[in-house]
């Protein structure tokens, strides 16, 4: 049986304005759509207990779980919905399997690029994360819509569109390795859980991983297609390996079982509930996680996958042989599941639980076999909060802690570097604190600076020093907290623990400027070799011959430009070097003219290939050079 379920559908591109977006939920694992190698789901040792985990041993335990937990006709809204630009339906002019070509093939043939160009900003290092843009030196691969547009872009005047792939669904993202390309795709709808009767095989919230091979990069051929109803929540690609997770709810229907499934063609088959891993415990908004490795290189090589029961999962932190799984579950506790990941094998290894709920990836890492976590302890009755860094074994239990750090505030980034953990706290004002994790069971505050402002993002310039991309702040006087005004880039000396000093600054904006580099790491662009950052800013100002006295701090400014701002950043400071934006004179006339703007020409992504600058918007590439930014090409995206 699979999951019954209400499919909206839903103008994305004016989604974001409605409250209701809280309640959009995500999918009803289905398993997997398999052309090549099939499915593999192990089914040996299923009585063996691994740490706190194992597997159920039948239908009426798993049944009776559920029930006891108090799941039984509860609708659970977790998971992830897609926002973007309005879905396309395109019909190909030419090519199979919604393959337009616009290049003769032999002009296409990749060859190794040995060229100095830009990948995609990640954590770790060697583990890939998924993005919309990816490029080989030599093409850029770009998600728009349903689309996955390959476009030559080395050297500037040979760039063109090489071929546009058009899928059913959405593309939410998408992974460059060698000669294959990966796309993950999903329904155009959103969907609500609700009980009724007569449930059908044909609904449900579907993602579908393609793999192409991209040998002749103006014809893709299609390899691989996995079909999962169920919804995308991460994933990670080291090597040849991609690992991904599929959540579904957890719940009984009609006094029945809701089980994820899996589906070859249109065949499916349920996972077992003996297949499933159990939790030692649980505190509600219950999903199945299925975790999936495949070889993209090989097509020949099967899908394997794994199943866990847990609560709603939230964050991944991936390194090269380990993923971390969190789950927020009712209390103010995180639950943080560790599973082996190499060579495509999924191997659960240890959970365990840290106080307090984790910002995101950056606030979790792994070193010399411990894991780090920080989390803010939120008191939900009383308001009251506290910053915690706890260190973990390799069973995840607990062994050093420091807690109770800025009391009152939240932790706003974090970023942990070899034995040394920086965060970011904030209310009124921005402390940023220097810790020392060199004895993993005595964590220790080294220093702190405390500076008007706060960062959403750290990230290493090098060893010594910190970027910081988030917001310059003035204190109210009507209360305890502070008004946000432009967008702040801050440079940080740390070589002194414990006196880090802010080095340089620069403001964009005043209040009402954002930039997506503050919440989405691959919208921030850097080379320390070139001293080159480049954001993506919408920019607001404020005249203040408008005003008789001083400007009040809450006031909003007008948006005036929206595009990539490039710098200089060095020891010696933060430089203005230009801008690229891809608006006409029309749209700049209409981003002035109101509150709220959304266009397809807003540049989202940037990147280099030798001494060229890319510039990403959904409607258009723009090539500048890298140092003048005069421009060099443009390439329109349009149909």
């Amino acid at each position: 049986m699979r999951l019954p379920v209400l499919q909206v559908n839903i103008d994305t591109r004016k989604l974001t304005s409605f409250a209701i977006v809280a309640f959009i939920v995500g999918g009803a694992l289905g398993g997997i759509l398999w052309n090549m190698g099939g499915v593999y789901v192990p089914t040996s040792d299923l009585d063996q207990i691994f740490g706190n985990m194992r597997r159920f041993t039948s239908y009426d335990e798993l049944k009776d779980y559920l029930t006891d937990y108090g799941s039984n006709g509860i609708v659970k809204v977790t998971g992830r919905g897609f926002i973007g630009d309005q879905f396309i339906s395109l019909t190909p002019s030419a090519g199979t399997d919604g393959v337009q070509v616009y290049w003769d093939s032999a002009e296409a043939s990749a060859t190794a690029p040995s060229n100095d160009y830009s990948g995609t900003n990640v954590q770790v290092e060697g583990v890939d994360e998924a993005d919309v843009v990816k490029t080989d030196g030599e093409y850029i691969y770009y998600a728009k819509g349903d689309q996955v547009i390959i476009i030559k872009a080395y050297p500037a005047e040979d760039a063109g569109i090489v071929a546009r792939i058009t899928l059913p669904q959405y593309v939410s993202d998408i992974y460059v390795s060698d000669d294959r390309l990966v796309v993950f795709t999903a329904k155009e709808y959103y969907y609500y859980y609700y009980m009724r009767e007569n449930p059908t095989e044909e609904n449900g919230p579907e993602t579908t991983v393609t793999v192409y091979d991209i040998t002749d990069r103006a014809n893709p051929e299609k390899i691989r297609e996995f079909g999962m109803d169920g919804s995308y929540l991460n994933s990670r690609l080291i090597g040849d390996y991609l690992y991904y997770i599929i959540t579904t709810p957890a719940y009984i229907y009609d006094d029945e079982l809701i089980l994820p499934g899996f589906r070859e063609n249109d065949t499916w088959t349920n996972i077992e509930p003996i297949q499933i891993w159990c939790p030692n415990n649980t505190r509600g908004w219950m999903q199945y996680h299925t975790i999936a490795s495949l070889n993209i290189q090989n097509s020949e090589a099967q899908l394997t996958t794994e199943t866990f029961l847990l609560d709603g999962g939230s964050t991944i932190y991936v390194s090269p042989t380990n993923l971390y799984l969190t789950s927020q579950g009712w209390s103010s506790e995180t639950t943080i599941t560790k599973i082996g990941i190499e060579e495509g094998a999924i191997t659960f290894k240890a959970n365990g639980t840290v106080p307090g709920y984790i910002l995101n990836q950056f606030s979790m890492d792994e070193h010399n076999g411990y894991f780090r976590v920080a989390t803010t302890d939120r008191n939900w009755r009383t308001g009251s909060s506290g910053n915690n860094v706890y260190v973990m074994n390799e069973r995840l239990e607990i062994v050093g802690t420091l807690e109770k750090l800025a009391p009152g505030e939240e932790i706003y980034s974090a970023r942990f570097m070899g034995e040394r953990c920086y965060l970011v706290t904030f209310k009124k004002i921005d402390p940023l604190f220097t810790i020392d994790l060199s004895d993993p069971e005595n964590p220790t505050v080294l220093g702190k600076l405390k500076i008007p402002g706060f960062s959403d993002y750290l990230h290493p310039y090098d060893e010594n020093t910190l970027i910081g991309i988030g917001k310059e702040t003035e204190e109210a006087e009507e209360g305890d907290f502070a008004w946000h005004q432009g967008v702040k880039i801050s440079l940080f000396d740390v070589s002194d623990v414990e006196n880090p000093r802010e080095l340089a600054k620069i403001e964009i904006g005043d209040r009402g400027s954002v930039s997506p580099a503050r919440y989405d790491h691959h919208a921030f662009l850097f080379s320390r070799a070139r001293n080159l950052l480049v954001i993506p800013v919408l920019e607001a100002s404020i005249d203040e011959d408008d005003f008789s006295g001083s400007v009040p701090d809450n006031f909003y400014g007008e948006f005036t430009y929206q595009g990539a701002y490039v710098f200089d950043i060095s020891h010696e400071g933060i430089e203005l070097r230009g801008q690229v934006t891809h608006l006409d004179e029309d749209d700049l006339d209409l981003l002035k003219s109101g509150y709220w703007f959304d266009s397809e020409y807003s540049v989202e992504r940037s990147l280099y290939i030798e001494e060229n600058l890319y510039t990403m918007s959904q409607g258009m590439i723009k090539i500048n050079n890298l140092e003048t930014l005069s421009e060099l090409a443009a390439i329109n995206l349009g149909e």
